[in-house]
């Protein structure tokens, strides 16, 4: 049992860590959230069943898990930086040989009657996994190519995996947050650009080795309209939402491509769509903007933390946010091929929610912790 005097410390120790949260961000996501539920409701026929209200539950959950997050310390997390990533690779291997197939693809695993999605998990364990590599080295070593490998290494096991389930999209965006990490900690631009060289290099090999419905996806992004009834409907049916809601939009449940079933994937990869359609294009850069203060605030938290471990950790938990913003607006403007990513707390699904929560924890943790010290701190930065 807790002495009384150790319990009121602990105590204590909670209240200042929950008074150091940044709330004005928590209130940035509980606004994003606020717009998910509102599309959401409205792609749901005007019903919160069966979108809405279970976005708002996983939110709650979320939101409960975050902060419990934030209240760890920052220096436990880096000591479990490595374990985590071990369990990433594990559940993504369990993926491989036991998972759900849904839609071509076998991404999910089922824990408890809860669908999991590892891929989605991997990308913060492999943040904190790099981050806890990086913040201790010097410039010197850095520079070193040897020391490279073990990160370089750590990166492309995920990749691999996931792009064999397949799933071109994260496996993608799980690359480049690996890459912004080694940028991050020093790595220098002439090594990318090398890398560059040889995956231009590599694309028509690449390129051969595709699954059918991605060479389609290429295709169809390059030549929608040669198909408009088949592999083109859905980018086509995007313009069509994204053009049609003008400046202000047709009002409140009246976006026709969303109400009348003409929009495919309303609910989660084209969610944008059903704003930008029934709010216009003064809602949906309302959205963008609320989106970017959200990847400028996680920035801002990276600037303000004295040690590297966390600066590298929440550049990469930013970064993994705006890849996915990215990349999910790109895509149903048209501008880059189809690949079934979400708008993260936005778009309907419990794995994205779950795992964009657990990154703004460690996030949060990053800014309450902001000041500690490691034992193995690096002083030259």
């Amino acid at each position: 049992m807790m002495e009384p005097r150790l319990w009121r410390e602990t105590s204590f120790g909670l209240t200042a860590k929950l008074w150091q949260i940044n709330w004005l961000y928590v209130l940035l996501l509980c606004a994003l959230a606020a717009v998910g539920y509102t599309a959401l409701y409205s792609v749901g026929g005007g019903s919160p069943a069966p979108y809405a209200t279970r976005h708002a539950l996983r939110f709650a959950f979320g939101l409960v898990l975050m902060l419990s997050v934030a209240l760890v310390d920052i220096r436990l997390i880096a000591r479990l930086a490595w374990p985590l990533y071990g369990l990433g690779v594990g559940l993504l291997v369990l993926v491989a040989r036991f998972g759900h197939v849904g839609k071509g693809a076998q991404r999910w695993i089922e824990i408890g009657g809860l669908q999991l999605q590892p891929s989605e998990l991997m990308k913060i364990f492999l943040v904190l996994a790099l981050a806890s590599w990086f913040h201790r080295a010097s410039h010197e070593r850095i520079g070193n190519p040897l020391f490279l490998i073990p990160p370089a290494v750590a990166v492309l096991l995920p990749v691999g995996l996931i792009l064999k389930e397949p799933n071109l999209g994260t496996a993608v965006i799980t690359a480049v947050v690996g890459a912004a990490m080694f940028f991050a900690a020093g790595v220098r631009v002439w090594k990318f650009a090398l890398i560059g060289i040889a995956l231009a290099l590599a694309a028509p090999l690449a390129y051969s080795h595709l699954h059918d419905y991605q060479r389609a996806r290429i295709t169809t992004f390059l030549h929608p309209e040669s198909d408009p009834l088949g592999a083109g409907y859905n980018i086509l049916q995007s313009k069509i939402a994204l053009g049609s809601g003008g400046m202000w939009g047709k009002g409140f449940l009246q976006g026709s491509q969303a109400q009348l079933d003409f929009l495919p994937e309303k609910q989660t990869d084209f969610i944008f769509t059903t704003l930008a359609e029934e709010f216009g294009f003064v809602g949906a850069l309302a959205t963008m903007g609320l989106l970017t203060l959200i990847v400028l605030g996680g920035f801002a938290i990276a600037l303000r933390c004295r040690h590297t471990f966390g600066r590298l950790v929440a550049l990469g938990i930013a970064t993994n946010f705006f890849m996915y913003v990215f990349v999910n607006l790109a895509m149903v403007m048209g501008a880059i091929p189809v690949g079934g990513v979400p708008l993260p707390l936005v778009s309907h699904g419990g794995s994205a929610m779950l795992t964009t929560m657990l990154g703004f924890g460690v996030l949060m943790s990053v800014y309450v912790h902001r000041d500690v010290t490691f034992a193995d701190q690096r002083d030259d930065l």
